[in-house]
């Protein structure tokens, strides 16, 4: 092989790569974009209950949930408080009825396992989840695990968080998903 049939050959390849490189790019920020920035979501509907995970900052996905519950779409809120001990459990207008737990492990899996099973033992046959945005697929996955009754996800966006760690976590919680735990 002459040299300038290696260098071209070595240009030919190397054209190859960065073409792939950059569609493996274009791949992995199309995924991100659908699963964590905008994720499938419902519309609000009248379900047995509104379940609110926990860990957000200043508290919006209880607040979400509670004020969808005031609008009427559940007689009953289930709040997570994640890892915070000190935050009480809020309060919800007349005739709802607010739940608060502390899932264990501290996590989505632990709050979807805890959901799944408080709505088994009040015979609910249908659930509204508000998790975060970037945690609504994996919430979605999850909740499919422990229960076959219908759910509508609805997330909550709006807090200020640091993209490039929220992604990475993502990303990584929903690998965590799909290898290590695999059921309910």
């Amino acid at each position: 092989m002459t040299r300038s049939s290696r260098a071209s050959t070595f240009r030919w390849l190397a054209a190859w790569a960065v073409l792939l490189a950059c569609l493996g790019g274009l791949v992995f920020a199309a995924a991100t974009a659908r699963l964590f920035l905008w994720p499938p979501t419902d519309a609000p509907v009248h379900v047995d209950a509104i379940v609110a995970t926990g860990g957000d900052p200043g508290e919006l996905r209880s607040a979400k949930a509670i004020s969808l519950a005031e609008a009427g779409y559940a007689p009953v809120v289930v709040i997570s408080r994640g890892g915070n001990i000190a935050v009480p459990c809020p309060r919800a207008g007349h005739g709802i009825q607010v739940i608060c737990f502390r899932a264990n492990p501290l996590n989505t899996r632990g709050e979807m396992e805890f959901a799944a099973k408080v709505a088994a033992r009040h015979h609910w046959t249908s659930l509204m989840i508000v998790p975060g945005r970037d945690q609504a697929t994996r919430a979605r996955l999850l909740f499919r695990r422990c229960s076959d009754i219908h759910l509508v996800v609805v997330p909550v966006s709006g807090y200020a968080v640091n993209y490039l760690h929220s992604i990475a976590y993502a990303w990584a919680s929903l690998a965590k998903a799909f290898v290590v735990n695999t059921s309910c």
